[in-house]
């Protein structure tokens, strides 16, 4: 276990941000992590996975903890599903990839998802019609406090849209360390309810999919839409979709009746942020090297140097013009570093 200090942070983000860490350590397994947490003299820590949930918008005083625990495990399995526990410094998508690979089904809707698989959990990352939830079964993660290892199942990470425990009462407490799925080996359940998927299938003629045609669909669709992060800086969808209750849907269709929109419950309704965004004017603006994606407005993008706080500004000129036409407000689906 080796300290740095004044490290760029730039390659450990996906917005490519140039912020600098005063203290950095890289944590290969268990014990450096241990160790990392007992060092005298660094009393806050900061933990970096994949980087790409975050926008940091200024330079990292505490010490950094970036978590590059690899390897998979086959716990147990039968002729129907197989457990399997992936350390938390795996590549989400190159894992999606190996469970493809080894014909398992659950995780190809989450195809290309940037971001590392112990960062998965406290986002509960989901897209296309499925979340990290479905195939959760637990996770293990250390606590901060005196380095000792505790499981969460899947009650105990509270899971939410974008949510967990470990975003809420948990954050700041624990640093998950490897997470545990149960996928399946046949008579998969394949999830094509997004449109965009049956699309895309369709221009191939497939009319009985396989996981692995539900992941090229969707790794398809993402780069059509998506930026490149080793391209373009970005950190994905930037917003949430709100979601609004009845009362206020009836008032917002009745004064915006072709607005797309999703039933999520009786009483609720997924209204999606990028077409806000899209009408508010945003899609495709630059503002200094700060700016919208031209092809998706829920993603901001970095085009060379920007800083996190010029980001950070021009999200918070979205949020308000979003607000001030349609009396909705957006929240940010990335961490804040502030």
């Amino acid at each position: 276990m080796k300290i740095q200090q004044n490290i760029s942070l730039k390659d450990y983000n996906t917005f490519g941000i140039d912020a600098k860490a005063r203290f950095f350590i890289e944590i290969n397994n268990i014990n450096d992590l241990k160790e990392a947490l007992q060092l005298d003299g660094h009393p806050e820590i900061f933990i970096i996975s994949g980087g790409s949930n975050m926008l940091i918008t200024k330079d990292i005083e505490a010490l950094v903890l970036y978590i590059n625990i690899k390897g998979i495990e086959v716990l147990t399995q039968d002729d129907d599903t197989i457990t399997l526990k992936a350390m938390a410094g795996e590549n989400w998508h190159q894992l999606v990839l190996w469970t493809l690979q080894k014909g398992y089904g659950g995780l190809e809707n989450l195809s290309l998802i940037p971001g590392n698989t112990g960062t998965a959990p406290i986002q509960n990352i989901g897209a296309y019609g499925v979340e990290l939830k479905d195939s959760f079964v637990s996770c293990e993660a250390m606590k901060i406090e005196n380095q000792t290892i505790k499981s969460f199942n899947k009650e105990d990470c509270k899971f939410g849209y974008r949510d967990s425990y470990f975003k809420n009462e948990g954050k700041g407490r624990y640093i998950i360390v490897s997470v545990t799925l149960q996928l399946t080996k046949r008579n998969h359940k394949i999830n094509m309810s997004y449109g965009a998927i049956e699309a895309e299938l369709g221009k191939k003629t497939i009319d009985r999919p396989t996981p692995t045609n539900i992941s090229n669909a969707v790794i398809s669709i993402r780069k059509s839409k998506l930026p490149d992060p080793a391209k373009l800086g970005n950190s994905g969808s930037f917003f949430k979709n709100p979601v609004i209750n009845q009362a206020k849907f009836d008032t917002f269709t009745k004064d915006h009746p072709d607005a797309p929109y999703y039933k999520v419950s009786s009483n609720a309704y997924k209204i999606p942020a990028g077409w806000l965004i899209e009408q508010c004017g945003f899609k495709g603006k630059r503002f200094g090297d700060a700016g919208v994606h031209k092809h998706q407005a829920l993603v901001l993008v970095n085009h060379g140097k920007a800083t996190g706080a010029e980001i950070l500004k021009l999200a918070q000129r979205i949020i308000e013009s979003v607000r001030d036409k349609f009396f909705i407000t957006i929240h940010p689906e990335v961490n804040i570093i502030k």
